[in-house]
């Protein structure tokens, strides 16, 4: 009960500090009224000896001891204001997140500008407090600080509230703030880990007469991969070099295969998430081999092709695909 309380109104305290609707909008200014200060246990002990201190001056009449509590004291008065100055009116902005499998880390990244013509030092960036990230910003300019941030499950990922803090220059007081850029990651489905074979048949087998990887012109060699036929694998130059690597043989012509990756080709009593994790593997496993693949999924339909686009937006289409499709 105590921790529930606890947590709500720590919650209603961000709501507030953050000022704004979430996400908001870039560039991210924290103004002083979204800078908090307050004292570290270090900042408790500090202030605690130099009571104990004066108590023992005046009891005793120490002139040398005033002077020592006054000195301090002012001394933590003046990191108290050079810890608040190192967050103060810094701007934050949304940099970009490279598509992720589930599974995966999703790197956030987040462009910290300091226009200041004096450093900011010892910024702690972070989402989750065990895992932050630690950066220094120049006089005038700007770093990017990447956040790492698991991901469970497919679908856009909004990054999760951000929370900015500094102990800079003696540590006795922390300076933070808390920010929630407009910045989201594409989480694809994670591949299946055991697949069944690509989908061939007689109406996707078949050749197309565009110039891709076939078995007409010998066009290259390639480094070779698990979904490669053993009929491609150079052997004579495996032969030639005993610890060589294995290479693949690249061919042009009007032969090039074709594959249709169907929703329908699979059980339908077959969970979901499993025919998106069967589907991207196929996706995989086909540009891997330099198939031209297409793609029929309720509400999707991908003509035949290969590359990064198609592949790209193969894996999109996955990611962002809702059961009420059909």
């Amino acid at each position: 009960m105590l921790a529930t309380l606890r947590h709500r109104l720590r919650e209603n305290f961000v709501r507030w500090a953050v000022r704004v609707r979430t996400p908001e909008p870039s560039p991210i200014v924290l103004t002083q009224r979204r800078v908090y200060v307050l004292p570290t246990l270090a900042g408790l002990s500090y202030g605690t000896a130099l009571i104990v201190i004066l108590l023992g001056a005046m009891n005793y009449n120490l002139s040398l001891g005033h002077a020592l509590v006054f000195l301090l004291a002012g001394l933590g008065i003046v990191a108290i204001l050079h810890t608040f100055r190192n967050m103060a009116l810094m701007e934050i902005s949304p940099g970009r997140c490279d598509p992720v499998f589930a599974g995966g880390t999703a790197q956030f990244a987040l462009v910290m500008e300091n226009r200041r013509p004096d450093p900011r030092t010892s910024l702690s960036i972070f989402v989750d407090a065990d895992n932050p990230v630690e950066i220094d910003i120049g006089a005038q300019a700007s770093t990017v600080a990447l956040l790492p941030v698991p991901t469970r499950q497919r679908g856009w990922l909004q990054v999760p509230r951000i929370t900015i803090e500094t102990t800079w220059p003696l540590g006795l007081v922390r300076a933070w703030s808390y920010v929630v850029p407009d910045l989201a990651c594409l989480v694809y489905p994670t591949p299946a880990a055991k697949a069944p074979p690509l989908p061939w048949s007689s109406d996707t087998a078949r050749g197309i007469s565009r110039d891709g990887r076939g078995a007409d012109d010998f066009s290259g060699m390639r480094d070779h991969q698990a979904a490669d036929s053993p009929r491609h694998i150079a052997w004579k130059s495996v032969a030639r070099q005993h610890d060589g690597p294995l290479l693949t043989k690249l061919f042009s012509g009007a032969t090039a295969q074709q594959v249709w990756l169907d929703w329908d080709a699979l059980p339908e009593a077959m969970d979901v998430e499993l025919r998106l994790s069967i589907l991207a593997r196929w996706m995989l496993d086909a540009d891997a081999a330099g198939h031209a693949w297409g793609l029929r999924i309720p509400g999707t339909h991908l003509a035949p092709d290969n590359g990064t686009g198609q592949l790209t937006a193969g894996l999109r289409a996955l990611a962002l695909f809702t059961h009420g499709s059909r």
